[in-house]
């Protein structure tokens, strides 16, 4: 066999896709449950936090507590969709796969309890897993996180897609005695998948083994594409137009009056137009999850060439029409003031939390938490600002191009 090479272009990779074929298109199958895919760096982290040289914000705060403010003074509690938290955060959507699923989802659940953060809990759990079951992790999540912290803050948000919607999730968990305190304290809210920044445009696709494959054949598509005894489980994206997504919030608004709603958008080139519906038809919140990652497992395709990075899908909405929630990427407190003074409300923790309650169980989301307040307090007070409402556009400064100004004063801000 001749050998042919021609420097830059990808040999190993054309390779590989000669002798494996469909499979080459994917991560490798053995790595799934035990990697993370998807992470790629964008403008908001090449943006700066920038200062004033004058702080009449500061000056306010000075008189009004008789002395010199300090970052400790700076109150980071927010609401976050409907549900008061005690950090402008909240954990993102860990759904039917492997890690979300297992114990690592419950001992999740519990540590985003004691910080009074919410938790969504992401699709096709019961699809996958079943609902009445002792062990159905839905539930298990659900009590874990009913049976630690503070009452009054936090709470659960499910998601759900279009499977999810064939298996009346919605129904099962407002009915459920296991929820009924999250309802009436109103802290249950439900959350419509459009879509997600991992692969934008597709349903969720996980691995499978041939025994789970036939059990999931009945409600996802089943293909061989991956080689060898690995399965590929793909679940329907949905179909979605603006007529739809008004109808779909207003049932929801109807069927579940005590729970909140929360619209998940993916990083799509109308995102803007997008949140604009979601609040403009009564949505509590609307979550943009950016390109730049999700736990998921996708096509390498999608992981680097498809979706808005988050920086950009932010820049495209400006000032929101309510609650806005951002995730992709977030795991220290540079990166979650930039997406605050970008018109985030609170930024969502996905596989960073994966990774800190994999490094500790018991203790090890709260730590990373611990970690990222300490930052915010010091990055918003040397910004000279005591509250995270008051983050703006005018306090970042990137080299790529000028981000927007303000386009509203910033005590009207919500």
């Amino acid at each position: 066999m001749t050998a042919l090479s021609a420097p830059g272009f990808p040999e190993a990779e054309v390779r590989a896709r000669a002798r494996m074929g469909t499979a080459a298109a994917f991560p490798e199958a053995r790595d799934y449950g035990t990697t993370l895919f998807g992470s790629h760096p964008d403008a908001l982290d090449r943006t700066r936090i920038v200062p004033p040289v004058f702080m009449p914000l500061r000056l306010e705060k000075l008189i009004d507590l008789g002395r010199e403010p300090m970052p400790d003074d700076v109150d980071l509690t927010t609401d976050v969709g409907g549900l008061s938290s005690s950090l402008p955060l909240y954990l993102s959507a860990f759904g039917s796969t492997r890690a979300g699923s297992g114990d690592l989802g419950v001992a999740t659940a519990r540590q985003a309890a004691r910080l009074g953060i919410p938790m969504v809990i992401g699709e096709n759990m019961v699809p996958v897993h079943g609902y009445r079951k002792a062990d159905a992790p839905l539930i298990a999540r659900i009590r874990a996180y009913t049976e630690e912290g503070d009452p009054a803050q936090g709470g659960v948000v499910v998601q759900q897609s279009t499977e999810d919607a064939d298996a009346e999730v919605w129904n099962l968990v407002y009915s459920d005695p296991a929820s009924q305190d999250l309802l009436w304290a109103g802290r249950l809210g439900f959350e419509l998948k459009i879509g997600q920044g991992a692969k934008p445009g597709l349903g969720g696709m996980t691995v499978v083994g041939p025994e789970e494959s036939a059990r999931a054949a009945a409600t996802f598509t089943v293909s061989d594409v991956l080689g060898g005894d690995a399965k590929l489980r793909t679940a329907t994206p949905g179909t979605f137009t603006e007529e739809i997504v008004r109808r779909q919030v207003q049932f929801m608004r109807n069927n579940y009056p005590r729970a909140r709603v929360w619209v998940k958008l993916p990083p799509g080139r109308d995102v803007a137009a997008a949140a604009r519906t979601a609040w403009e038809a009564g949505a509590d919140a609307v979550t943009v999850d950016g390109a730049e990652g999700g736990t998921g497992w996708a096509p390498h395709a999608f992981l680097t060439h498809v979706g808005l990075p988050l920086a950009e899908c932010l820049r495209r909405i400006g000032t929101p029409g309510g609650c806005l929630l951002a995730s992709g990427r977030m795991w220290e407190g540079a990166r979650v003031v930039r997406a605050l003074a970008l018109g985030a409300r609170a930024a969502g923790l996905g596989r960073a939390a994966l990774l800190a309650v994999d490094e500790d169980p018991d203790h090890g989301l709260e730590r990373l938490a611990a970690c990222l307040a300490a930052e915010a307090r010091l990055l918003i007070s040397a910004l000279g600002k005591y509250d995270v409402a008051a983050l703006a556009p005018e306090d970042l400064w990137t080299p790529d191009e000028p981000l927007p100004a303000p386009r509203v004063p910033i005590g009207d801000r919500q």
